[in-house]
């Protein structure tokens, strides 16, 4: 089983695993990264999903006029 300091670094590693992803994912949309700390908590990561699916993001906002939905 083990200790401490092993689960500690595993929970580290766990953890930038899956809020870097989606910090990149939140920048690039137009989104400040903080937002992607949602994904911590065991509801607002289903949020957070939903809301950058369904979203207008800022960062499409400065391409020209085109059809935005299918990119």
């Amino acid at each position: 089983m083990p200790g401490l300091f092993e689960m500690i670094i595993i929970g580290t590693i766990g953890l930038f695993v899956v809020v870097i992803p989606f910090w990149m994912i939140c920048s690039k949309a137009g989104f400040p990264g903080w937002i992607s700390l949602a994904v911590l908590f065991p509801v607002l990561n289903i949020v957070l999903l939903f809301f950058l699916a369904f979203a207008e993001w800022p960062a499409l906002r400065h391409l020209p006029d085109q059809d935005q939905t299918h990119t």
